[in-house]
């Protein structure tokens, strides 16, 4: 469905009134293929609703250009997340939004239409784009000096890029926008010594009040020697074990701000130790409150807000048990949230929750109304990022032709085995000539965000079989990855989207159907444990090649079922069965790297793309369940 410029400017008023937009917008209008779509910069147009701006981008996975990202349609909330939000999708998500259906903002929030929302009303994101609605919420806001700008983790991994350039092009681009204050998560899946020299790059602050440094490394020579290679970065506080800064206070238009860091907690348990040895991870409520408490004892602040990368739900029930927090800007779990979640904290306050999505799709913006040194409220707006209605930023444009053009050598790390570190297919060929390669055609629309598979997920676990020749693969299901519309070209870059990471070798073994079992059933206990402190905030590992039935709402050891080949022959729990798999956290595995063994399917099949199945698993007792909606699988 179309609408016409009289019922577009209708609907957008509406959710203007509803506090959903700043303003009446014009059209977005048709198919960013056409020239001179382009449509009015009016819904951008946020005049100043307080004294203090916080701009707030997070999970942009190193998606420096304009791309497609599908919301999810299964996202369940279970036990105290049951029917709220982020738990919510679809058409009950924009109804308790106040969003219509066929619009511009129900594109942006949610799956629904998704492949004609996107053919209609183009792609989001864009570093260049990004900059441009930054540098215009600060000038409504009365300039920079008035508003802060920070970024919630997961900004420097996620493209091929930023995997040739160890990051390096993700800080240059932070740069280059403005960010002031960053915390992290896969940043850390980069060595420690990377880490370090990108930090000591970065022109802002990068906070984590939950990072400590080991205590054997604290009495050894070499971490201390490494930090003073790095100017001092990595150790804050010795006699805290603080690897880095936990608060910083800002003075933004006049009043004194003070903002927290709360990396993602169980990096530990996601991501390969090896990588930061040195460093332990953990929430640290206790430490949280200690934090907050010598903040409103001592610095004389108007109001604390703090940058997490805990993941929604996990900053639901922080806000709920730490005082003296007035907002949270939120990542990790990639919901984008156009509203406050308002937590009544334990002294009787409020915490203002926020999530502003992934992949540079949006832009949050905070307003405080601060009144005599105290915040008196808040005014928030998440705002889509409409590359085909944003101009690009020239300096932003400039800094990626450079990088584009930048020659992959023999420099380039792409694998922990120090014997095919780098490509030598690729060596001598610019960035740019090897992103653009045309692999094939989409017959479906490929996308990888929801609870259990993804069409992109469902390409990839095809290749690793057909790879190493198993019955089973299985992928991790993690939340990062492009969507590519069906029709569409998939090109080198946006496998490297879905794929690359600086632990991407895959790996053949054999498991037995118990263990399969044991593994299932493990992974569906982080995901649907009713604590959120005990959810790392992924989703369900991708299978290919066998089919099973979830019951979500059981107890561990009872929520996997029927498991069976693609056959129907069932898994037998004392019978060995080929698996193939890829991204092992404690070993390097022997096989070739993922974005090869994707990109050589597609090679081999760009003439037959069409997916024959795909490896929904039943779900049992979800039905009535707000956070899924037009299931491709059965709903028992």
């Amino acid at each position: 469905m179309s609408l016409n410029r009289r019922e577009f400017l209708h609907v957008m008023s509406m959710a203007a009134a509803a506090g959903m937009l700043p303003g009446t917008a014009s059209a977005m209008s048709s198919s960013p293929a056409k020239k001179g779509a382009a449509a009015s910069m009016d819904m951008y147009n946020l005049p100043m609703k307080g004294k203090v701006r916080l701009l707030h981008i997070t999970d942009t996975h190193a998606q420096l250009k304009p791309i497609f990202f599908r919301e999810p349609n299964v996202n369940l909330g279970t036990g105290p997340a049951f029917g709220k939000l982020p738990h919510v999708v679809g058409h009950k998500l924009i109804k308790e939004l106040g969003i219509e259906e066929n619009t511009p903002l129900s594109y942006a929030f949610s799956f629904l239409n998704f492949q004609d929302a996107a053919d209609q009303y183009g792609k989001v994101g864009g570093f260049a784009h990004i900059k441009t609605l930054l540098d215009k919420l600060r000038e409504t806001a009365g300039g920079r000096d008035n508003t802060l700008t920070m970024d919630g983790g997961d900004l420097w991994h996620g493209s091929g890029t930023a995997l040739w350039t160890r990051a390096q092009d993700m800080v240059e681009a932070s740069n280059i926008i403005g960010v002031d204050i960053m915390t992290g998560h896969w940043e850390f899946t980069y060595h420690e010594e990377e880490v370090l020299a990108n930090l000591q790059k970065f022109k802002g602050e990068f906070l984590a009040q939950n990072i400590r440094i080991k205590e054997d490394s604290l009495f050894g020579d070499d971490y201390k020697d490494m930090v003073e290679r790095h100017g001092g970065i990595g150790l804050f506080n010795e006699d805290e074990a603080r690897a880095f800064k936990p608060y910083t206070i800002k003075i933004v238009n006049g009043e004194r701000i003070a903002v927290v860091g709360q990396a993602f907690p169980r990096t530990a348990n996601a991501n390969p130790q090896s990588n930061f040895p040195d460093w332990s991870f953990g929430l640290r409520v206790d430490a949280l409150q200690d934090t907050v408490n010598k903040i409103r004892q001592t610095e004389k602040v108007a109001a604390v807000v703090m940058i997490s990368h805990n993941g929604m739900d996990v900053d639901i029930k922080m806000a709920s048990q730490v005082s003296g927090i007035d907002a949270i800007f939120g990542g990790h779990t990639h919901d984008g949230i156009p509203k406050t979640i308002n937590i009544k904290t334990p002294e009787g306050g409020v915490c203002y929750v926020t999530n502003a999505g992934s992949n540079g799709k949006f832009v949050g913006c905070m307003d405080l109304d601060i009144q005599n040194g105290k915040l008196k409220g808040v005014n928030y707006t998440l705002l889509p990022v409409f590359s085909n209605v944003l101009p690009a930023d020239k300096e932003v444009d400039a800094f990626l032709t450079q990088l584009y053009l930048k020659k992959y050598d023999d420099n380039v790390v792409e694998s922990r085995d120090p014997s095919r570190a780098y490509s030598k297919e690729r060596l001598g060929k610019t960035y740019g000539e090897i992103l653009s390669e045309e692999l094939a055609v989409a017959e479906d629309t490929l996308y990888r965000r929801g609870n259990f598979m993804g069409t992109w997920d469902q390409i990839i676990v095809n290749a690793l079989r057909e790879e190493h020749d198993t019955q089973i693969a299985m992928s991790a299901g993690v939340r990062w990855g492009t969507s590519v519309l069906a029709g569409e070209t998939i090109t080198m870059e946006r496998v490297m989207d879905e794929t690359s990471m600086t632990y991407g070798e895959t790996y053949k073994s054999e498991v037995s159907g118990a263990q399969m079992k044991d593994i299932l059933e493990g992974i569906c206990e982080n995901l649907f444990q009713k604590d959120p402190y005990l959810q790392s905030g992924g989703d369900m590992v991708r299978l290919g090649g066998m089919d099973y039935t979830c019951e979500p709402n059981a107890t561990l050891g009872n929520r996997i079922t029927e498991m069976r080949l693609d056959d129907g022959t069932p898994l037998e729990p004392n019978k060995k069965y080929t698996v193939a798999g890829w991204a092992q956290v404690e070993a390097v595995g022997s096989g070739r790297l993922m974005w090869d063994v994707t990109a050589d399917y597609l090679r081999r099949h760009k003439n037959d793309m069409k997916l024959k199945k795909v490896n929904h698993p039943s779900l049992k007792g979800v039905k009535n369940n707000p956070g899924i909606e037009a299931y491709p699988g059965k709903m028992l």
